[in-house]
């Protein structure tokens, strides 16, 4: 809750303003430590081991600092004791926090907020943190003593049962600036409760001291701990661990409503203030469970969406909830509430939205030449116009009711007849007559049609009469009423309410009187004082001015500063505590009177909140003379105020005065301000002996010296001079309304200064009074508003002045609260409704007025005219009649008669309606029916109406048939009459729709019989076509038991309503069908078995009302439907949104779950299998979410005895519901095969895995890549590829880049099929993937290859050669399962030899040997891979063919001449080495078509042979060279020529001969070269 805004200004820290959150957190704090007492002594000897063992590892850490940073509390936990620690460092921060205030007060927050962390995990207790050494350091520190600040009780602890009055709470001003002074309302309350919660921790004893020969003996004590001592301590603390974590689950599990919490507000609406057509949000954020419903008011008024669209948009969402009001007006300002509601409570939070208007603005036609606009303070009457206005108010404020701290709104349209643009009204608002100007806590505004005036921070100050009243010229009109304020809630249960009206009266240079009025709520204990607190204007710094409570509603204050300026507020305070302060009062400057009056007229400068004044040069040596006029202006038991006027000499130099006192009847004169003289002409003595009698005189002083004292006063007894007036009289409560109450009384006597009175008002029989009014009134008559209609109230009243408030007065009588009753007004509209010759029957309305009272019946007078002079006046009847119809008797036929109707209730008799017009009485004799009567409309709405009549009195010859309803507007001539249903309804009632919104409307209606129609009846009253707000509809209701029922209410009923429930608009006489039951406002229609006899129209009409009614119809699809919705809530099934499931989680577990649409918190689930009922355990964890309907059981593994049925039995009040799986056979086996392979699969994954399993794909190259993909792989993870379980041996080590394992497989070929596998393995596990590249698997592969190798295909190519013409395609790479075939002119060739087809390499040809004309054409090869055919074309026809063949030809020849030309075969050496005397024979083959020449030569000479040297050619194929015995001239180069006439070649040799050295040498053979050289021509 934020602060009102008027005092975010004025904070202060005593706890009488204590916020109410920091209220609850301690006693939240101090509900905690005593429920966990019991939990703590079970483990008290095991912590003061562990708090001595925490001490001695935190002793460096406290010894190096003063502060203990959080490193420090996170080692403490790390050692077990977390609380202890922190506990400790709160204490080492307190030496600093004393010195330091500001560091207090944070690290005070700190401690209350890890508190609550210390006793959850009770680890202390506050024993031990008495007993703990703590503290560090050589100094001992000295707490100070608690503070003396105002409680939530007055009685400490010690003395809880000693009677006391009171406690005086010492609030004094701080001399330093608290550096909790902030501007957020969250940071005021954390500093409040860590200097609340610093200051109860240390209140057990005075001061906490450590010395450091306790510190040095407690450390050598630890050191001596042995290491088996503090192994056991550590069990033992382990130990006392796990007892408090079993007893605190024990408990959860016991309690478990202790899960749920009431809503509480993490981020509450913030108020805004906005400007006209802009748009504001509200946010905020609630938590708590089950979780809250929020609702937002408006002025304590749900807001409803619906009724406004656009307007408002309300969105929830996981706890944060707005509200955004699109397109603010004026309207809208108002205090809007959240509230939050679950089963835990209800809590709400409120934000203030002011709305401004921008100012400036004008009518343009203001501004037209010619144009003269008069202000409204003229006053002004237009000549030429009404001499008089007519000032209508609509759409009134009522008496309104609103709260301390609330934003309340007063508005009025405004009629004002007639409209003259130019001439506005003046707006004028009164509170108790007196005229009310805008301020800070009063807006008014006024838009050209409605005045408003709204309370932005309403107080009781507010409370009282409000008059708006609206001036044209020297007319005026108002409208008034009652504006009533309660107490806002106070922060402490039975504290007082606040004071109300402080004033700041006789204000001086250094002196005030503040006065107020008391309070009408005490709280339940008397008063005992009240507390003035005082604030500098221009800080938010509040000082006590009283240290004891004053009784007396007025106190000087003394002290001031003059020249500055100060603000006021009181605090009542009663055995119980403090209440929240008042309103603060004006500003008031101390200032002297004169001085005052001066700055009035003559302003110098804006108004800054502080006044610097200066004096004049003083005049030496002039000493001031006695003051005079000294006397006692007021006295009381606690204060005697002086006042006197100034001396007349006193020279230009400023005066100040001592005060001087003795007891009456002694000289023995005392100066009472004997340090600082006094400014001011007056001065407020205190400490006075009551009883006792005083005089007082005054010395006045300057720079110059002491004047003579002034006159002595008379004596003056100390006490109160004005006494509490005595108690009212004569209470007397008389009937208002049905909400209200007159009282009058008789006023107090010799009452003096009187305030005014208080009135209370106790239900008769409760004992308890609540007050009429907060704000005394005067007078001795007074409304009070705001009680229960029919329910008995008794009054008492008190009156009020400045010495307190009067004994009660004695009780008045019991009154009941209703409506005074008054005679009905006149009936009207009396018609004959059927004439015979001795009697007419008449028929007249309702009055429109009943007086407050049913009419209990209606008199009837007639008269006789004779000749256009009527007789007197006879009853008709004595004994009063309840129908609106009624037969006079005892006429005279032919005579015209005048008649008059009176209606009776308890109030007597009302007064008769004018006299009728003449009516003849005479026999009827016309053949149709007379006119129906009693017309009255019923469930009025915006665009339709149920019009009810009576038949016709007088039928005519035969009986009536039906009737026809005509209706018109009412503005309407006679001639608009139109018909409503063209055919005649033979109901008495009909519903009339098809009626414009806010149009005026009347009916009547006319019987017809078979002679035909006759005459209307009398038209209705003007009826208006609209839904009037708050109407409600007759609403069927199915409870849960299936009874069916209709449910009407009605907010707007009298004591004397009644609910009149009707069939077909008839009454309801056969109760065996229905049953009534009515309570207070609502009525309900029961069905005791609804079946088709009860088909129809039920209809509802609240008598003593406005003309409230509906009706319900049931048809028979109507029946069908409740019939149908009865079965279902006799035999609720909650509805599922998904049945039973089962599906296999990520580690194998299986799960079975199913979804409700809404479960409720009792919603109770059982679980079945096969029959049997198991439980959550081991084997099955079953969860049931209600906020989601969700309900799941996992079971870790399925196991064969798991084969069966599984249901889920819900089961949510008296709605059930079950849904089963049956998991048996081939279903069963197949899920836990499923759950088994999950299972394993998720083992595998724990460590390397494949992610993607092994497979293949094949490259562009037409190779084959097998592939995979892994996760989970570190460093030392090795991967090994094996085929038909042999490794592949790998060349380099795989990267596993981006997680991909790739092996590549050229020149792909059946070869290469078998079982490929890989395998991954680390020291965490292996993993493998297997790849079957068999029979069907190898020859999808070898398709996919195909396919491949097709695709990369060159076009068709044309190539000559000497056999003919070759097409010929590259691919990449060629496999036998690739099959070819080509297609001449779309007909697939036959080869020959001739053409044929081949492959060689990567090249697939066809080759035509020969070709002829008639291998021309398109040529198409197709490519099959297996599952599809690819083509590649080329057209051999014209051109193409022509070159192809040209180069054909050309080849030809050449081949025939490279076959046929002259050529050495070979047998000619190129080198040939021989001895000189050997012979010499080479031979060699030769070839030629036709058969060669041949020549020889000899170093290119011709060789012709001889006997030395035979050439020989043989057979013309070979040529034989024979040398006999060569000598050294043989040495040469020869050539061997060959020639016909394809060509020429030639073959050469070298001949060398050598001779051998010595005799006895080896002769050597000829050494012939390895080849010959030809040259070919």
């Amino acid at each position: 809750m934020s602060l009102p805004f008027y005092q975010r200004h004025h904070q202060h820290f005593d706890r009488a303003y204590r916020h109410k959150e920091l209220e609850s957190t301690l006693s939240q704090y101090q509900k905690e430590e005593k429920s966990k007492s019991a939990i703590y002594a079970q483990g008290s000897s095991a912590y003061s081991q562990a708090a001595a063992l925490a001490y001695h590892h935190g002793s460096a850490s406290y010894d190096q600092q003063s502060m203990v940073s959080s490193h420090d509390l996170a080692e403490a936990y790390a050692h077990g004791t977390s609380a202890h620690s922190k506990r400790a460092a709160a204490y080492s921060l307190g030496s600093e926090s004393l010195t330091k205030k500001a560091e207090a007060y944070r690290l005070g927050s700190e401690l209350v907020n890890k508190k609550a962390e210390a006793y959850r995990l009770g680890y202390e207790t506050y024993r031990g943190l008495k007993d703990s050494s703590i503290t560090r350091g050589e100094q001992s520190l000295k707490l100070s003593p608690k503070a003396k600040r105002a409680k939530q009780s007055l009685l400490s602890e010690e003395k809880e049962n000693t009677v006391v009055d009171y406690v005086v709470p010492v609030f004094t001003g701080r001399q330093t600036h608290v550096s909790g002074i902030t501007d957020t309302e969250e940071e005021r309350i954390k500093e409040s409760a860590a200097y609340i919660a610093r200051r109860n921790l240390f209140a057990t004893g005075e001061g906490i001291s450590a010395t450091k020969k306790i510190t040095s003996s407690s450390v050598e004590e630890e050191k001596n701990i042995s290491r088996k001592v503090a192994v056991r301590q550590t069990a033992e603390r382990t130990a006392l661990k796990k007892t408090l974590r079993e007893t605190e689950e024990f408990h959860r599990k016991l309690n478990e409503d202790s899960l749920l919490h009431a809503p509480e507000f993490v981020i509450k609406p913030r108020s805004h203030t906005i400007w006209e057509k802009q748009n504001v949000k509200l946010h905020c954020t609630v938590t708590g469970w089950p979780e809250p419903r929020l609702t937002w008011y408006k002025n304590n008024v749900p807001i409803n969406v619906h009724a406004n669209p656009g307007k408002y948009v309300i969105e929830s969402r996981y706890g944060m909830h707005s509200l955004e009001i699109n397109k603010c007006d004026f309207e809208d300002t108002a205090q809007y509430r959240a509230s939050a509601m679950n089963v835990k409570g209800e809590l709400s939070a409120y934000a203030s939205l002011v709305v401004k208007r921008y100012k400036g603005e004008y009518d343009e036609t203001c501004f037209h030449a010619g144009t003269v606009t008069l202000p409204i303070s003229f006053g002004v009457t237009p000549h030429g116009y009404a001499s008089r206005f007519e000032i209508h108010f609509v759409d009134k404020f009522e008496v309104s009711f609103g709260r301390e701290g609330e934003t309340m709104s007063l508005g009025c349209t405004v009629i004002i007849h007639p409209d003259i643009k130019r001439f506005q009204p003046e707006i004028q608002w009164y509170r108790n007559g007196e005229l009310i100007m805008p301020s800070k806590w009063v807006k008014t505004h006024w838009s050209g049609e409605r005045a408003t005036l709204t309370l932005t921070h309403a107080n009781k100050e507010d409370e009282g009469l409000y008059t708006l009243r609206v001036v044209m010229g020297d007319y005026y009109e108002q409208y008034s009423a009652y504006v009533f304020v309660r107490d806002a809630d106070g922060d402490i249960p039975g504290a007082p309410a606040s004071p109300l009206d402080v004033k700041c009266l006789d204000a001086n240079k250094d002196y005030v009187i503040i006065s107020w009025k008391q309070p009408a709520v005490d709280g339940g204990s008397p008063i005992l004082g009240y507390f003035i607190d005082k604030c500098e204007v221009g800080t938010t710094h509040w000082s006590q001015c009283n240290e004891t409570p004053v009784k007396f509603a007025r106190f000087p204050v003394t002290g001031l500063i003059e020249g500055r300026s100060y603000i006021f507020r009181v605090r009542a305070v009663n055995n119980t505590g403090i209440s929240i302060p008042s309103r603060v009062s004006e500003p008031v400057a101390a200032l002297d009177p004169a001085d005052r009056a001066r700055l009035r007229s003559h302003p110098s400068a804006p108004w800054t909140g502080q006044i610097i004044v200066t004096e004049e040069e003083p005049t030496e040596g002039i000493v001031p003379g006695p003051p005079s006029d000294l006397h006692v202006t007021e006295a009381t038991k606690n204060y005697v105020v002086l006042s006197w006027k100034p001396p007349c000499e006193r020279g230009h130099e400023g005066v100040m005065y001592f005060v001087e006192k003795c007891v009456a009847g002694t000289e023995n004169w005392q100066r009472v301000n004997t340090e600082i003289p006094v400014k001011s002409p007056r001065f407020a003595l205190f400490d006075l002996a009551e009883g006792k009698s005083y005089q007082f005189r005054v010395r006045c002083c300057n720079s110059a010296g002491v004047g003579e004292p002034s006159e002595a006063t008379e004596a003056t007894v100390v006490g109160d001079k004005l006494d509490i007036p005595s108690a009212p009289s004569h209470v007397i409560p008389t009937r208002n309304t049905d909400t209200s109450v007159v009282i009058t009384w008789t006023e107090s006597k010799e009452a003096k200064e009187l305030v005014g009175y208080y009135i209370e008002a106790s239900k008769v029989g409760s004992g308890h009074w609540e007050p009429c009014n907060n704000n005394p009134v005067k007078g001795t008559r007074f409304t009070c508003h705001g009680l229960t209609t029919g329910d008995h109230y008794t009054f008492h009243i008190r009156a009020v002045n400045a010495a307190g408030l009067s004994e009660y007065s004695q009780e008045s009588e019991a009154i009941e609260v209703k409506a005074a009753i008054a005679t009905p007004s006149p009936p009207y509209d009396i018609t004959v409704l059927e004439s015979v010759r001795d009697s007419m029957v008449l028929g007249w309305k309702q009055p429109k007025s009943i007086g407050g009272a049913e009419i209990t019946g209606y008199y009837v007078n007639y008269r006789e005219v004779i000749g256009g002079k009527p007789g007197e006046w006879k009853e008709a009847n004595i004994k009063a009649i309840s129908e609106r119809a009624y037969r006079v008797h005892d006429l005279k036929e032919n005579t015209t008669y005048q008649f008059q109707v009176a209606a009776a209730n308890l109030a007597g008799l009302g007064i008769p309606s004018p006299a009728s017009q003449s009516f003849k009485c005479e026999e009827w004799t016309i053949a149709v029916p007379g006119p129906p009567h009693d017309l009255s409309c019923s469930e009025v709405r915006k665009d339709s109406l149920v019009l009810l009549w009576k038949p016709p009195i007088y039928v005519g010859r035969s009986p009536v048939t039906g009737f026809y309803v005509d209706m018109k507007e009412t503005s309407a001539t006679e001639e608009h009459w139109k018909s409503v249903n063209e055919k005649a309804t033979t109901n008495k009632f009909l519903k009339i729709s098809g009626l414009k919104e806010g149009t005026s409307y009347v009916f009547h209606v006319r019987a017809a019989n078979k002679a035909g129609v006759g005459k209307p009846s009398d038209a209705t009253d003007p009826v208006v076509a609209e839904t009037r707000p708050g109407t409600k509809e007759v609403v069927v209701e199915v409870d849960d038991n299936g009874i069916i029922s209709l449910n009407f209410e009605c907010d707007h009923m009298s004591p004397d309503s009644k609910f009149i429930w009707s069939k077909n608009y008839e009454p309801i006489d056969d109760d065996s069908r229905l049953a009534i039951d009515t309570k207070g406002g609502k009525s309900k229609a029961i069905f005791k078995d609804l079946s088709e006899e009860d088909l129809g129209i039920y209809s509802c009409v609240v008598t003593d009302t406005d003309g409230v009614s509906s009706s319900y119809t049931i048809d028979e699809d109507e029946l069908k439907r409740l019939l149908a919705l009865s079965h279902q809530h006799k035999f609720p099934i909650i509805p599922l949104k998904s049945e039973l499931a089962v599906e296999i989680l990520e580690k194998g577990q299986v799960r079975f779950w199913m979804q409700a649409e809404k479960l409720s918190g009792n919603a109770k689930v059982n679980f079945v299998f096969n029959d049997k009922e198991i439980v959550d355990g081991e084997k099955y964890k079953m969860k049931v979410d209600r906020n989601t309907g969700l309900i799941e059981m996992v079971m870790d593994r399925l196991e064969d005895e798991d084969e069966g049925t599984y249901t889920f039995q819900l089961q949510d009040g008296k709605a059930t519901n079950q849904s089963s799986l049956v998991l048996i056979d081939d279903v069963f086996q197949k899920l836990q095969t499923a759950a088994e392979f999950q299972r394993q699969e998720w083992f595998r994954k724990q460590g390397p895995h494949f992610v993607e399993y092994l497979g293949w794909e094949v490259t562009p190259e037409c190779n084959v890549l097998l592939k995979c993909k892994v996760a989970n792989i570190k460093k030392e993870t090795h991967i090994v590829w094996y085929k038909d379980e042999r490794e592949i041996m790998v060349d380099e080590e795989h990267d596993f880049k981006d997680g991909v394992c790739t092996l590549l497989i050229t020149e792909f070929s059946k070869k290469d099929a078998g079982i490929y596998e890989v395998i991954l393995k680390d020291d965490r596990g292996k993993d493998k993937s297997i790849l079957k590249l068999v029979e069907a698997a190898f020859a999808d592969l070898m398709t996919e290859v195909c396919k491949v190798i097709a695709l990369s295909a060159t076009e068709l190519k044309i190539q000559s050669t000497e056999e003919g013409i070759r097409l010929y395609s590259f691919v990449n790479y060629y496999l036998e399962d690739l099959r070819v075939s080509w297609l001449h002119n779309e007909a697939k060739i036959k080869y020959t030899e001739r053409v044929k087809t081949g492959v060689t390499g990567e090249q697939i040809w066809l080759q035509i040997n020969e070709p002829t004309p008639n291998d021309k054409g398109k040529y198409i090869m197709e490519l099959f891979d297996g599952k599809t055919g690819h083509t590649k074309v080329v057209d051999l026809s014209g051109q193409a063919y022509d070159e192809a063949f040209a180069e054909f030809q050309r080849l030809k020849a050449a081949a025939i001449a490279e076959k046929n030309r002259a050529r050495v075969l070979g047998g000619l050496p190129d080198v040939v080495t021989i001895q000189e005397g050997k012979a010499l024979n080479l031979t060699c083959s030769i070839w030629g078509n036709p058969v060669p020449e041949i020549s020889w030569l000899k170093n290119e000479k011709l060789l012709i042979g001889d006997d030395h040297v035979i050439l020989k050619f043989e057979s013309g194929k070979h040529a034989c060279f024979t040398i006999t015995s060569v000598n050294t001239i043989d040495s040469g180069r020869y050539s061997l020529v060959v020639k016909n006439k394809y060509g020429t070649e030639t073959s050469d040799f070298t001949v060398s001969v050598f001779i051998p050295e010595g005799e006895g040498n080896e002769v050597p053979q000829p050494e012939v070269g390895k080849g010959d050289k030809k040259k070919k021509a």
